[in-house]
């Protein structure tokens, strides 16, 4: 069996913290992710997985969500 090995800059689902994450990079046996577009990192540890097209979606909608309160005057 093939297990999924996530590269830099890939969109994962999280499955212990059920959410998108980008990778940033590995540290032994965790991955250091963060939000698409930025935000703060979180350690994951698995296990992870490719971000389906609608999870993938999902993220994008919550950026530009929060990016068109930001520019709210």
């Amino acid at each position: 069996m093939n297990e999924y090995s996530p590269q830099d800059g890939d969109l994962v689902w999280d499955e212990e913290a059920r959410k998108v994450g980008e990778v940033m990079d590995r540290v032994g046996t965790r991955w250091q992710l963060r939000p698409p577009g930025g935000g703060r990192e979180w350690d994951a540890s698995g296990p992870l997985r490719p971000a389906s097209a609608a999870e993938r979606l999902s993220a994008g909608v919550a950026l530009a969500n929060a990016r068109s309160r930001e520019a709210a005057p």
